[in-house]
């Protein structure tokens, strides 16, 4: 397998669908603007990965940054050749925050998009999110989208606001951005806001609940196929553990 890295920025945004180069744009300004955002240190191997994938470059880029209230926040923006273009997006909270986790997704397939999701998944055992977000999220205005799509068999995860569809054309790509805009709008205020927890149980009910959310997250067979038939088993499945979906043990 021969795997390139390189510390410099990539062109890989540039090249990949409009809506995936503004989604990134939206994610990274509202982190600067609304976070105190300090450098994470990624393996150095796994911040810029170039590999070939059935004669086409496969190229993934990350960018970490960690906050007080989130030990991760994950951009990764990934393209295959011409036909396959990815966003990734998860922001962990440190375990001492009782915070959900935002998590949104952009697939693009020969320039059309295929997939976009956005959700704040809540970590409570009993799958609900604290009552300020439940308020703050049912007052965003409803948005009407064609072709809504079905969540996966692990999809229980996510909350009863996530949005999981198909745009089809400019009106519901920009109204895919305005509600990826105010979710995470609505959860970096929420996270300054919020006081962290000093009870042992409730930081080790975070835990669990993150540890799920990355236990189901892995299961998504899609991705790991993509990965596999270009690095293979062994470096596909330290990848989503490490760099995807990095669940911090429960003690």
């Amino acid at each position: 397998m021969n795997v390139s890295q390189s510390s410099a920025q990539s062109s890989v945004r540039q090249q990949q669908h409009p809506l995936i180069q503004q989604l990134a744009d939206i994610i990274e300004h509202t982190w600067q603007t609304s976070l105190e955002l300090s450098p994470y240190a990624i393996p150095a191997d796994l911040g810029y990965i170039e590999n070939q994938l059935e004669g086409e470059t496969l190229i993934i880029e990350n960018e970490c940054y960690q906050t007080p209230q989130f030990r991760k926040l994950h951009l990764e923006l990934a393209k295959v050749g011409n036909g396959l273009d990815i966003l990734h997006c998860v922001m962990f909270p440190n375990p001492a925050y009782p915070l959900p986790l935002f998590g949104c997704d952009i697939v693009g397939a020969r320039g059309q998009i295929s997939a976009a999701i956005v959700d704040l998944s809540p970590v409570q055992a009993d799958r609900s999110l604290p009552a300020t977000y439940h308020f703050a999220l049912s007052q965003l205005p409803q948005m009407a989208f064609s072709q809504p799509r079905d969540l996966p068999a692990w999809g229980d995860i996510f909350s009863q606001f996530c949005t999981f569809v198909r745009p089809v054309d400019a009106t519901e790509n920009q109204q895919f951005l305005d509600r990826v805009q105010q979710v995470l709008q609505i959860h970096c205020n929420m996270a300054r806001e919020t006081p962290p927890v000093d009870d042992p149980q409730e930081r080790t009910n975070i835990l669990m609940g993150q540890a799920n959310y990355c236990h189901r997250q892995q299961e998504n067979d899609k991705t790991r196929r993509v990965l596999e038939k270009s690095f293979g088993s062994e470096w596909t499945d330290r990848y989503m553990k490490t760099m995807l979906f990095d669940a911090v043990a429960v003690s």
